[in-house]
């Protein structure tokens, strides 16, 4: 999977795991915070988006809740811990 294919399924991981029915993959931009004033997401999103990151890409993210703020920041962000995760980072 590329990088572009990747960040794109994430997008739509999202979308779908959060039902946000206003919103589609391709209106979220890579580098976008997924918190606060960026797609505005909170607590229990980050619980659902991580059961779905982790059920769709196999990766498991650690309890301390800071490392999980900077890995849950952006799509980006995500998509670089789900690379270094698989061992496919460059």
């Amino acid at each position: 999977m590329t990088r572009e294919e990747l960040e794109n399924r994430l997008k739509e991981t999202v979308v779908a795991s959060l039902d946000i029915e206003d919103l589609s993959p391709s209106d979220i931009r890579t580098d976008a915070p997924l918190f606060g004033e960026g797609l505005g997401l909170d607590s229990i999103d980050a619980l659902e988006l991580g059961m779905a990151v982790k059920k769709s890409f196999g990766v498991t993210f650690s309890s301390n809740a800071a490392d999980n703020k900077k890995i849950f920041h952006s799509v980006k962000t995500l998509a670089d811990y789900i690379e270094t995760q698989r061992g496919t980072a460059k």
